[in-house]
């Protein structure tokens, strides 16, 4: 009971909602402000300086030590202000690999006529970085966190804060988006052969998937090859042209499951498979992928890549999508 009241008051008094898709405003009830341990030396040295004024009948102590004073009460209303009213949205995380770092941002907008200055993000109060927002503009703060795991990665709660401008008080409000960033599996170290190539269905002549001869152009499809681009038409103003080829049908390269140790655990499985997506994008080949529930056709391009490499990231996890081509 004394959990539950203590979390009701904590999320209450914090505006904690969970996570958010929208863009947050930092009205005055998301934007809380403490003394920082500076400031608490400051407000320490004005006492002091208050008896001393008083025991000694000092006129100028009582000024200084007043004037001081209002420099503090300033120095409070500014630092607020730093921070309020300000519009704050998720921005796009790139995916990365496991062991390297997540770049999450967010779009700090700033409505207002006076410019914010040293802006920080940070969560669970580590180093973070800082920028400033001129008025009227945009500007955008991004945090590194290590990936850990594969999957959806999501920043969890972060603090936006500011101790502008004299560094007496410390401003903040929490944030917490529902956003993620994709970790894929960790590569296998490099230089594996690739699997053999298995030979295509057809024996007789296909057009687009041959090598042999030169037989046309058609309209570009996302996925294509970049080395089958008519570059020449395309500076020409043609637009984007796929060149297209008549002979035997392509063996098939299939980066599969089965073709893997039966002693391999599943983490150095997908790691194999990973490296392998990659050699074979380099390579500029086509390539399809076969795990267990899914299967991706194959293709050619950075599609192609990101298709397999979110398979093998979302392996084993609800939500797994579905491309549609096939089980």
């Amino acid at each position: 009971m004394y959990a539950a009241l203590r979390d009701y008051f904590y999320n209450w008094l914090f505006q904690l909602r969970g996570p958010q898709t929208g863009p947050v405003v930092l009205v005055q009830r998301r934007v809380f402000i403490l003394p920082t341990r500076q400031g608490f030396v400051f407000a320490g040295l004005l006492v002091l300086m208050l008896i001393g004024s008083i025991n000694y009948g000092l006129s100028l102590g009582f000024v200084l030590t007043f004037l001081l004073t209002a420099l503090g009460v300033n120095a409070m209303i500014y630092t607020f202000r730093n921070l309020a009213n300000l519009r704050v949205s998720a921005g796009r995380a790139h995916p990365v690999f496991v062991g390297e770092k997540a770049q999450f941002s967010i779009c700090i907008d700033n409505p207002g006529r006076a410019a914010r200055f040293a802006i920080g993000l940070a969560r669970d109060k580590q180093d973070g970085s800082y920028v400033d927002v001129p008025a009227q503009q945009s500007a955008f703060a991004a945090i590194g966190l290590p990936a850990v795991r594969r999957g959806r990665m999501r920043p969890g709660r972060l603090t936006l804060f500011t101790r502008f401008p004299l560094g007496l008080y410390y401003a903040w409000s929490y944030l917490e988006f529902d956003t993620h960033c994709l970790v894929y599996p960790r590569p296998a170290a490099p230089d594996l052969p690739l699997p053999p190539a298995e030979s295509g269905a057809g024996t007789g002549v296909q057009h687009g998937q041959g090598r042999e001869d030169f037989a046309g152009l058609r309209q570009y499809h996302p996925g294509d090859s970049p080395r089958h681009i008519a570059w020449k038409a395309a500076a020409r103003g043609q637009g984007l042209l796929t060149k297209q080829f008549s002979g035997r049908a392509d063996t098939e390269l299939w980066l599969d499951w089965r073709h893997l140790p039966s002693n391999m655990g599943v983490e150095e499985r997908l790691s194999r498979l990973t490296r392998w997506v990659l050699d074979a994008h380099a390579l500029g080949m086509t390539f399809g992928l076969r795990i267990p529930g899914r299967t991706i056709a194959p293709g050619s391009g950075e599609a192609q890549r990101a298709r397999c490499l979110e398979a093998l990231a979302l392996f084993g996890s609800e939500g797994s999508p579905d491309d549609g081509t096939g089980d």
